[in-house]
């Protein structure tokens, strides 16, 4: 496993850290706080002076108010630590500019990253500032990649990894997991997306074949019944399962049934199964199912990114 630098390996006492954390929440809904509790406890703890530092939404390097991070505080109050403006304000965050790097760099003396879902960018945050400050993984950080790891550091074959979702861009993700997973089953809006390839029947693809690529109801907004059995075989198979997002528009019960039976089937499977992503863990929690689970990450594309490449910028950041 990756060993990542650890905060108890740094002298923090009294020092001001700058803790990167996952601030784009869903208005006043602080649970998503809460994973970088243990963290923030432990600096407390040594009477650090904490800066959380982090980005809501997507300014595009404007100032806008109604991306303002200030009614956060009141949630950081309890460990005395300051919330320092939405990091995309500035164009230098998200091009990685080296001044603005060193300008968030010079408000603190270590640096300490807690934000799993961000560290697939190569933002100024996320590999910047490592490079020019003592720095270490959140213990919730920490946790993210142990966890994720499993599914292929040693796993128990086969590695089953389900992606749904609306983006487009998830069509060459689920390619290049096929060529490391022995089977990824994919559904939502992803289908559509594959051209030809997404017309043939679920039921005609063969046995050998890694990418298992769902049929789609009429209205597109759910997988067809033939498609929740073909997954539901892989999934009864499965030694290790990856899923990543919703299989159809799970919000409206006309269109739940393929999300609840899949859920369901990785939930109640022997398999060791991680989940991620917001509406994942949304739909898990709205069926009861999010205990079953061995891991849910707080970041659906970041877990993504780790799974297919073994690797994030934000993780190299604190390796070197």
């Amino acid at each position: 496993m990756l060993s990542l630098p650890k905060i108890t390996e740094l002298d923090v006492s009294r020092k001001r850290v700058l803790v990167r954390m996952d601030l784009d929440i869903p208005e006043n809904d602080f649970t998503r706080l809460e994973v970088a509790k243990e963290t923030l406890d432990y600096l407390k703890s040594k009477s650090a002076r904490i800066i959380i530092i982090g980005h809501k939404g997507r300014p595009e390097g404007k100032i806008d108010e109604s991306l303002s991070l200030k009614p956060l505080q009141p949630f950081f109050d309890k460990w005395g630590a300051k919330v320092e403006e939405n990091l995309r304000f500035d164009p230098g965050e998200e091009k990685n500019d080296p001044e603005f790097a060193k300008k968030l760099a010079g408000l603190g003396d270590i640096y300490v990253n807690e934000a799993f879902a961000t560290s697939h960018r190569e933002h100024a945050s996320i590999v910047g500032v490592p490079r020019l400050l003592p720095h270490a993984a959140g213990f919730r950080f920490i946790k993210e990649v142990g966890s994720i790891s499993k599914v292929f550091e040693n796993s128990k074959k086969p590695v089953v990894v389900i992606i749904s979702g609306i983006k487009e861009d998830k069509v060459e993700m689920a390619k290049k997991l096929s060529e490391t997973y022995d089977k990824v089953l994919v559904g939502g809006k992803l289908p559509e997306y594959f051209g030809d390839e997404g017309l043939v029947s679920v039921r005609s693809r063969g046995e050998a074949e890694k990418l298992v690529i769902g049929n789609l109801n009429l209205d597109k907004e759910d997988i067809t019944l033939h498609t929740i059995e073909r997954f539901k075989e892989e999934i009864g198979k499965a030694g290790t399962i990856a899923l990543a997002g919703v299989l159809g528009k799970y919000e409206d019960e006309g269109h739940r049934q393929g999300t609840k039976e899949i859920f369901e089937a990785v939930a109640n499977s022997g398999a060791y199964k991680v989940a991620g992503g917001g509406d994942t863990k949304t739909a898990l929690m709205m069926f009861g199912l999010a205990d079953k689970f061995d891991w849910i990450s707080v970041g659906g594309g970041a877990m993504l990114e780790f799974l297919a490449n073994k690797a994030l910028p934000g993780i190299e950041a604190l390796l070197h």
